[in-house]
């Protein structure tokens, strides 16, 4: 009688070799290396400024990941100075355009004042960004989870989320490289940055902001930032 097919000791033997093969074989998977916090979180959506606001490589203004990262850096401490370190002789609305503690409010402007390009509220105070923010991270996000290992991109988008991530527990733990600043040439000024631009001579926001120079680190990241008068004008 011939053994049953489904009991055949031969049949049997494959079935285990194949078994032994799957368990083997390694097993490919896409990698994700980084996620970023959805829009609609505060961590979420100041990451996306954070990234927003500075290039990554390939990009005009890219220098290195660490100029990056001392951006990114440096616009978090000019939000938390718009709230935190209001100098005297100023109120906030003078130099952020909002009376607020809130950092939704700080990137958005209230009243119809925008702050940041890209990033506002809608009619109902939920906070969004603007197609081109998104449809660029989500193109970063892509060359960051390829390949075998994290590299550059992983490495500055999960900075952001971190320093993010950071500021929602009341940390920043690298310090404001501009919280010192006394005298830009002959001009007394505050400290720390409450400004930044793009680093081209056609932008400045005018009034008591003064122009950090190169001298002091005042460009990183392809942005120029910008102190205050000691004494306003």
């Amino acid at each position: 009688m011939m053994p049953n097919r489904l009991t055949s000791p031969l049949l049997l033997t494959l079935a285990a070799l194949l078994a032994a093969v799957v368990i083997l074989s390694p097993v490919h998977v896409v990698a994700e290396f980084i996620q970023i916090a959805p829009a609609n979180t505060t961590n979420g959506y100041l990451a996306r400024l954070l990234i927003s606001e500075t290039p990554f490589p390939g990009e005009r203004s890219y220098k290195s990941e660490s100029d990056t990262k001392a951006a990114m850096l440096q616009v978090l401490w000019v939000l938390y100075s718009r709230i935190h370190h209001i100098p005297d002789k100023y109120s906030q609305w003078q130099v952020a355009g909002v009376s607020s503690s809130d950092i939704i409010d700080v990137i958005t402007g209230t009243g119809g004042r925008p702050q940041c390009k890209g990033f506002s509220r809608d009619k109902q105070g939920r906070f969004v960004v603007t197609p081109r923010v998104e449809e660029r991270l989500n193109y970063l996000l892509q060359i960051a989870n390829k390949g075998s290992q994290p590299g550059r991109f992983a490495n500055l988008l999960n900075y952001a989320q971190g320093l993010a991530n950071a500021y929602l527990k009341g940390e920043i733990e690298e310090a404001d490289r501009y919280a010192d600043l006394k005298y830009v040439g002959s001009i007394r000024v505050t400290g720390r940055a409450y400004s930044w631009m793009t680093d081209l001579d056609i932008y400045n926001p005018g009034g008591n902001f003064v122009s950090i120079p190169s001298a002091y680190d005042g460009a990183l990241g392809g942005n120029r930032f910008f102190t205050l008068r000691k004494n306003p004008q």
